[in-house]
């Protein structure tokens, strides 16, 4: 079953991360509104860029998580 806890939260980081930087970058370099973050909490923009990171933790947290297969011993 390829749905475990680890791909699950590592999709979670990656679209926290990607809401995160976008929301950072549109508002520091473009003075924009972009993605939908905006639309559910109000941050300043480096505030945007902590959640881009924990975003990025998440995807760590869910690679390590991952349930791997056991390797079987050749007799």
């Amino acid at each position: 079953m390829r749905t475990t806890i680890g791909y699950t939260v590592e999709s979670i980081g990656y679209v926290v991360g990607a809401q995160g930087l976008v929301s950072f970058a549109s508002r520091t370099f473009f003075g924009a509104e972009w993605g939908w973050m905006h639309k559910l909490i109000d941050l300043p923009s480096t505030a945007y860029l902590g959640i881009a990171v924990v975003g990025l933790a998440l995807i760590v947290g869910g690679v390590k998580t991952r349930n791997t297969p056991k390797h079987q011993e050749v007799v």
